[in-house]
């Protein structure tokens, strides 16, 4: 065969994403504040868009989740206002598979009463540059929630630890009471303790208190510095900031040197670690999915309308541009404008139907949540969302970033409500909470002559369906704060002699 330059022709097939699929893709990712932003471009962009008016025919609004007698809605109760049989949803993702609270007050000396105490004057001296580290770019909640993963024992008490961030003031202190935290998730208080122990143990150090002695006392734990002489002087910062030294050299029982070896300690700390990061957006956040009870019983879900404008052709505007259009390039470029501006109606119309179709499949997944609380999480995972919804697992990721969720038991993000279980029998799964649950119901039903041991406890709990190994027993039973059965048998013994 002669070498030399030839022309060939080859039919290959190949998947390209173009321009406007790309653009629809980021469309459902993005939060409504985003969409807001995005409408406002292309309103000075393209002079035929126009907003106001009523709704498009057939434009979702809200979804209703219909349930009785307590029983999960079915996929036959899920009803799309305004959207007929025929109209066959747009797979975007298809095409990229290649506390306790004490006293309730909030932080008790800040700022000028901390100076005064740790003997800086107020003038923050020996403290860094609050305005210079607040320009950093990670804000104090991010830094924290990329930790929680790391550390939690179980979804639930990361779940509150999550609802603990997002109401932490920019200070980094907690100044609403723990016992309100728990009564709007519908926990106990001490599985809201557990959730805030797990905020105070992140970095940094003195985050998750509620006052300014706890926040130092946390910091001092961390220093390894909390001995019971350190633990009189955080006790009495008022007499700190008050000057009485010989009152407090007293009450923690040292002398001169390590009186002042003790305040020089006192002055290292900070007692507002949440400076240290760029001021969050937390306390700010709109909800793009608004989740009400109904009076039937089921669940109204809505997105929120206030944050996300609706956008119609000017048909007026366009007829008159039309009629001037003589040339080839103005009727060209008013086409142009005009299937754009479609374009972008029916892709902000799909998104709604995307993000309204996947937020009613997690709240009927969740339905105990809503009901009853935190305690009733169960295990879900993106690939069950879509399945359900007839979608790609990659189209609900995108969903559910960067969205959140309003319901009467406050704002949380998407993605929250998807959590780890462990696999029973009935192959459902049971979340970890309920394990938890029926751990601490075996160990309250034991005595003293039949303490159960953690390999006992996880037999027992494999015949009741649950798939669980003797170290996974231990770790929950640590986590919810109950002892070895050596230590309970010691314990009970204690209690049946007193």
């Amino acid at each position: 065969m002669a070498l030399g330059p030839r022309l060939d022709i080859r039919q290959t097939q190949s998947l390209v994403m173009t321009p406007q699929l790309q653009q629809a893709i980021k469309l459902l990712a993005a939060s409504n504040l985003e969409i807001e932003t995005f409408i406002s471009e292309a309103l000075e962009a393209n002079p035929l868009l126009d907003t106001g008016g009523p709704a498009e025919p057939g434009e979702p609004e809200r979804i209703e989740i219909a349930a009785s007698a307590g029983e999960e809605a079915t996929a036959d109760q899920l009803m799309l206002a305004g959207g007929g049989e025929g109209d066959a949803p747009l797979d975007l993702g298809s095409v990229d598979r290649d506390f306790d609270t004490g006293d309730g007050a909030g932080p008790s000396m800040r700022d000028a009463e901390w100076g005064a105490a740790s003997g800086s004057g107020g003038d923050f001296d020996d403290m860094p540059d609050w305005e210079q580290l607040r320009a950093a770019e990670v804000t104090l909640a991010e830094h924290l929630e990329g930790q929680i993963g790391a550390l939690a024992s179980d979804p639930q008490t990361a779940f509150i630890a999550r609802h603990i961030i997002g109401l932490l003031d920019e200070a980094g202190y907690l100044t609403i009471p723990l016992e309100e935290v728990a009564e709007d998730l519908g926990v106990d208080f001490f599985d809201a303790k557990a959730g805030l122990r797990l905020v105070q143990s992140l970095d940094p150090s003195g985050v998750g208190a509620r006052n300014l002695a706890e926040c130092i006392a946390i910091q001092a734990r961390e220093a390894d510095r909390y001995d019971p002489c350190m633990k009189a002087l955080i006790d009495n910062l008022d007499l700190v900031a008050r000057g009485e030294v010989e009152r407090l050299k007293r009450l923690c029982r040292v002398d001169d040197e390590d009186f002042a070896d003790m305040l020089r300690e006192l002055r290292s700390y900070n007692p507002r670690p949440g400076l240290a990061f760029a001021t969050s957006d937390a306390g700010t956040v709109v909800p793009d999915i608004l989740v009400t009870g109904n009076a039937a019983g089921g669940w109204d879900i809505a997105l929120n309308e206030d944050t996300l404008p609706k956008l119609i052709v000017n048909r007026g505007y366009f007829l008159e541009l039309n009629a001037g259009a003589t040339t080839r390039e103005s009727q060209g470029w008013l086409k142009e404008k005009l299937a754009d501006a479609h374009w972008l109606i029916r892709a902000l119309d799909q998104r709604q139907k995307t993000i309204l179709k996947t937020a009613a499949e997690i709240v009927k997944q969740q339905d105990g949540f809503f009901r009853r609380g935190v305690a009733e999480l169960r295990p879900l995972t993106l690939r069950e969302v879509a399945e359900q919804i007839g979608m790609h697992e990659s189209t609900v990721s995108r969903v559910t970033s960067n969205k959140y969720l309003a319901c009467a038991r406050g704002t949380f993000e998407l993605k929250y409500f998807f959590t780890s279980g462990v696999a029973s029998a009935d192959g459902e799964g049971a979340s970890s909470a309920a394990i938890k649950a029926r751990i601490k119901a075996l160990i309250d039903a034991e005595t003293v002559k039949n303490i159960l041991s953690d390999q006992q406890l996880a037999e027992m709990l494999q015949k009741e369906g649950f798939d669980l190994a003797r170290r996974t027993v231990a770790k929950y039973r640590e986590a919810i704060g109950l002892g070895s059965s050596a230590e309970r048998r010691r314990a009970k013994k204690l209690a049946g002699a007193s």
